[in-house]
């Protein structure tokens, strides 16, 4: 059967660490949307590694790990990564597999991104991937299949830019790309990932079938959703449970476990709405404490207390049947924690979260305080040896989003993990 892992929040919640201990359990872990503007940090034996687009359960060597359909693989990326797991000793080969209808970054999503961003500021990575799903979208992107043909791929290379660089050159001031040097680069690459390819979709279908257990891992987070999130300060694609049946080829109905990931407070990367957005001395206990920089770009993460009614959204559309529940640990010195219980927007009492910009800039959060514990956690590996304010905090969660967190971690090791039945 299928476990979809989703951030609950928007996006950096610890997927990479759930899904790498959920993995031990798993016989394939798949990605199923996004691109290498996503960054999950693993911590194994001491050594930190950070993906971005071979999925997360790759340091476990039983694990058959799979690039889906509603990936957009950045060449340069995925070499990148391919040549660090293999200097660590981490083969990838017999055990890394890339859908033959993934779509491929080119040169000038990147560029494109990049000078879009100047101009509209929505906080992106600049590494291509809207401008990957547009061409996705226009049915004019190159995916992997177009690969094998040489003639194909030209001809779709010159079709495109010809568009490309007539808006690059004129709109953006940028310079002209050649047709045959890329067609050379990317022809380059499809014989260095031809052992990978294969039709992922029938791959996991047969592995169903089989009675296999798959781990389905998201990017970003549900409130990054380009459909059900904070647009547009939102991602390109569907980071939301749903995502993993598209991005997959995978039906509904083999969907029997949704595992929500959150934070013990909330942070956002990049600009867009933050109801419960913190801009002092806390905030940057938060952010220091928490480490709390971007494994992609370094980028400073804004930090605010966790966010209940956002939470519970996301469990709506996600459809969340437990929730693992990161990072308890930074809230560690806090004489108070703050959780955030309702929205008002002047006398209003709002009963649902709002999905557009200008009430959730206006909204002002209503907060429940409950004290804190002041003391580590770096021993506890029982729930019942939490401190009982720890406790609390975890209860009103349960009672709120009316789903059991199920899992609690307490830092960025693997035994720093505690599971409750």
């Amino acid at each position: 059967m299928v476990t979809v892992v989703v951030g609950a929040q928007w996006g950096d919640e610890g997927k990479g660490k759930i899904v790498d201990v959920l993995a031990q359990s798993a016989d394939i872990v798949a990605r199923y949307q996004g691109g290498a503007n996503a960054g999950h940090t693993l911590v194994c034996d001491g050594k930190t590694i950070i993906l971005h687009l071979i999925p997360s359960g790759i340091l476990h060597p039983h694990v058959r790990c799979v690039i889906g359909n509603g990936v957009v693989v950045d060449p340069i990326a995925l070499r990148q990564e391919i040549a660090m797991l293999d200097a660590m000793g981490i083969s990838v080969r017999g055990r890394l597999f890339i859908s033959h209808k993934a779509h491929v970054i080119m040169p000038y999503h990147k560029l494109l991104d990049q000078a879009r961003e100047q101009h509209q500021g929505i906080g992106t990575t600049g590494r291509g991937i809207g401008p990957a799903y547009i061409d996705k979208y226009s049915r004019v992107g190159i995916r992997v299949v177009d690969l094998l043909d040489r003639n194909a791929l030209e001809e779709k290379l010159r079709i495109n830019l010809a568009e490309k660089n007539a808006l690059l050159e004129k709109i953006y001031g940028t310079e002209r790309l050649d047709v045959e040097q890329i067609v050379a680069e990317y022809l380059e690459f499809d014989r260095f990932i031809d052992e990978f390819v294969t039709d992922t979709s029938a791959m996991l279908y047969n592995a169903l079938r089989e009675g296999k257990q798959i781990l389905a891992e998201g990017a970003q987070g549900a409130l990054l959703d380009v459909d059900h999130g904070t647009y547009p300060f939102v991602t390109s694609s569907n980071p939301t449970s749903g995502g993993a049946c598209t991005g997959l080829g995978i039906p509904p109905t083999a969907i029997d476990r949704i595992v929500g990931l959150t934070k013990a407070y909330s942070t956002r990367v990049g600009n867009g709405p933050f109801p419960t957005e913190l801009h002092d001395e806390t905030g940057e206990i938060l952010r220091t404490v928490g480490s709390e920089f971007g494994a992609t770009t370094g980028r400073a993460r804004r930090c605010g207390w966790l966010d209940l009614v956002a939470l519970r959204y996301s469990v709506m559309i996600n459809g969340i049947t437990e929730l693992a529940l990161t990072k308890l640990d930074v809230l560690g010195s806090l004489p108070t924690i703050n959780v955030c219980i309702g929205y008002r927007l002047g006398q209003q009492r709002l009963k649902s979260f709002p999905v557009d910009v200008p009430t959730l800039e206006a909204i002002e959060p209503e907060y429940y305080q409950l004290p804190g514990w002041q003391t580590s956690l770096d021993l506890v590996r029982s729930f019942d040896d939490l401190p009982v304010h720890a406790r609390s905090l975890i209860t009103l969660i349960e009672d709120y989003c009316q789903v059991p967190v199920r899992l609690i971690s307490t830092g960025a090791n693997r035994e720093r993990t505690i599971w409750r039945p």
